[in-house]
């Protein structure tokens, strides 16, 4: 992806990247509304205010909202239910949420906002961008949202710092009073008017946004995925003869397999390790973990490639209830519920987490002395004396047990709300919550192998490894993990192979 390098992103009618919400959430692009934006939002905003005054109540306009949807309310009393309906939804709890899913949800709102389709004036787009431009991020709590009628709570958080109240992070990440913020910003607070409350939390943009930061990071750990267990099969003496081409694409013709099989196949090029027991070695096989290493991370790179076309459709799609289309007409609908999302991010979470699963197993097979084909127990300068790293292993299955937990879908499940008006939910935000620690988790779990397996390798010396995975032993090294040598405090080294495989888009450029 090509995310950090854009310094502004343009939003207009017709949606937007996964490429601009990184640009925007993750990297600070600027955020520019187009002139056409503006224009479509002041066209959509005068067909809501001839609505307004017109004597037959319109939902959202001049009603209640949810369940309290048939009580007219007077045009004196408008303003006020804006502003109650934000502080009222504005009731997550829980750990504070990360800043760039913040972000993320911010730019996907104001990316619907900007499409015309929502009866908003154009100011509460234009303040959104400047809150972005400017660093602002709300306070949006782990705890809010069902993922239907949109992630309600963690939306009405960040529209409540547009009306210049609740809680925001400045720039400098303290946090500030929101007048505060957006006096020293010289932002304006906004006061909502008709139909501006619903615009702002009726959208699946948490979810949303949590899915385009999973499926880039998932991007990146598919690579150093192949690497690693390349680099494991070297240390393990395996073979690199299971990686040919021929037995993938035209066997079985798994697009991510074949890529899969292609990245180890490459990356064992050359290697002095794997050629050294070519001939002569009495094992038919090597095991699972090692031989369908392309399978199983094949399977991932397969489900990323779906999920990114059910992704690229909900960037493109207008989420909001009611909407109005281009006659005028304003209309409710359900396309705030959000199962297509739901579904596609519990989908992610399984071979994410068996693709961890499997990186657990080459990592216990290179410590164990009666699989390891000639490497010291637990890979120890001095085995009984040091432990090596026995206990780095017992980590690595204590993140694989709870990526095993954390599996589970959560878009089976669904609690009524809102006096059974709203009696099926997607349960989106809680899928994508679980998914965000699973990805997470999976990287400690793969810095784990990657450390063993780079001392593996060095410990197969005076052979040497293939030049990719040599690159990607030296990358390691540079970063400050030591070799082979007597026990030393290792967390920190695990934190730094960790740090690695977040930073470097390849372990072997």
């Amino acid at each position: 992806m090509n995310s950090q390098r854009k310094a502004e992103v343009v939003i207009s009618t017709h949606g937007m990247t996964a490429d601009d919400v990184i640009a925007i959430a993750r990297y600070g692009a600027k955020v520019i509304i187009s002139a056409e934006s503006l224009a479509a939002m002041q066209q959509s905003r005068e067909h809501i205010e001839k609505l307004a005054v017109a004597e037959t109540p319109v939902y959202g306009i001049s009603t209640g909202f949810g369940a309290l949807a048939n009580r007219h309310i007077a045009t004196e009393d408008r303003v006020q239910l804006q502003k109650s309906l934000i502080r009222s939804h504005a009731a997550g709890m829980g750990p504070v949420v990360e800043v760039e899913v913040v972000r993320a949800l911010m730019t996907l709102r104001l990316k619907t906002m900007c499409s015309g389709k929502t009866g908003v004036r154009p100011i509460l787009a234009q303040t959104y961008a400047q809150m972005l431009n400017a660093n602002i991020t709300p306070v949006v709590h782990e705890y809010g949202s069902l993922g239907c009628s949109g992630d309600l709570a963690p939306l009405a958080h960040c529209a409540l710092a547009l009306m210049g109240e609740g809680r925001a992070f400045g720039p400098d990440g303290i946090e500030a009073p929101v007048a505060e913020l957006l006096a020293a910003a010289q932002i304006k607070p906004v006061e909502l008017r008709e139909k501006e409350g619903l615009a702002l939390i009726n959208g699946t943009d948490g979810m949303l946004g949590m899915l385009i930061l999973a499926l880039a990071d998932l991007s990146v750990l598919a690579d150093h995925a192949d690497v690693i267990a390349a680099m494991s099969v070297e240390g393990l003496m395996g073979t690199d003869q299971v990686f040919r081409p021929e037995l993938h694409e035209p066997l079985r013709p798994h697009p991510g397999q074949t890529k899969s099989a292609a990245n180890m196949f490459a990356a064992l090029s050359g290697s002095e390790i794997v050629a050294s027991h070519r001939h002569g070695d009495d094992r038919v096989q090597d095991a699972y973990s090692l031989r369908c290493a392309p399978q199983v991370a094949g399977g991932l790179r397969d489900t990323i490639n779906y999920v990114s076309t059910v992704a690229d459709r909900e960037l493109a799609a207008v989420i909001d209830n009611p909407v109005v289309l281009d006659s005028g007409e304003v209309t409710s609908n359900g396309n705030f519920h959000g199962a297509p999302i739901a579904y596609v991010l519990d989908f992610l979470a399984i071979p994410a987490t068996d693709l961890g699963s499997i990186s657990e197993r080459r990592t216990d097979r290179a410590l164990d002395k009666f699989r390891s084909h000639g490497l010291n127990p637990f890979l120890a300068e001095d085995a009984g004396v040091d432990s090596g790293l026995m206990i780095a292993q017992y980590t690595q299955a204590a993140l694989v047990s709870e990526n095993k937990r954390l599996a589970a879908p959560a878009s089976v499940d669904s609690i009524p709300s809102s006096a059974m008006q709203e009696d099926h939910v997607s349960m989106g935000w809680h899928a994508a919550r679980k998914l965000r620690q699973i990805v997470s988790n999976l990287r400690r779990i793969l810095a784990i192998e990657y450390v063993t397996a780079a001392r593996a390798i060095e410990m197969r010396a005076p052979l040497s490894p293939a030049a990719a995975t040599g690159r990607a032993v030296a990358k390691l090294r540079a970063a400050g993990v030591a070799g082979v040598g007597p026990d030393r405090f290792l967390a920190p080294e695990l934190a730094l192979a960790e740090g690695v495989l977040a930073s470097e888009s390849s372990l072997i450029d």
